[in-house]
């Protein structure tokens, strides 16, 4: 079956720390760039966050997060992750694992960051 599937989202309190990860099946992952995106509660639309290339040596990420988000996969073990650090407030949201040129959506992982 093909599928992403995000894990490691939780409750945590400003300036802390969470790693999110993506497992995927069914296809060939090494072979897509990967992004996370996320939705805050009352937004219409995703923001994206970060971006990885096929093999993990192109990144980017969106202004707001740069410098504490770092996206990074393991095509072996066809996982991605978003390690977060320093969070704050702002980033509470649910995020998603995206392969755009499959247009290929995990189900979100709640993140809630606590002033």
């Amino acid at each position: 079956q093909v599928q992403l599937v995000e894990s490691g989202g939780g409750l945590v309190q400003s300036g802390g720390s969470l790693r999110l990860s993506c497992a995927a099946s069914g296809f060939n992952f090494g072979y897509f760039r990967m992004t996370w995106y996320r939705q805050a509660t009352g937004e219409e639309q995703r923001e994206l966050v970060a971006t990885i290339s096929p093999v993990g040596s192109n990144t980017d990420y969106a202004d707001s997060v740069k410098g504490r988000f770092t996206i990074s996969r393991d095509n072996a073990g066809k996982t991605g992750y978003l390690q977060m650090n320093a969070l704050k407030p702002d980033d509470t949201a649910v995020y998603y694992c995206h392969i755009p040129s499959r247009n290929l959506w995990g189900q979100g992982t709640q993140v809630t960051v606590s002033s």
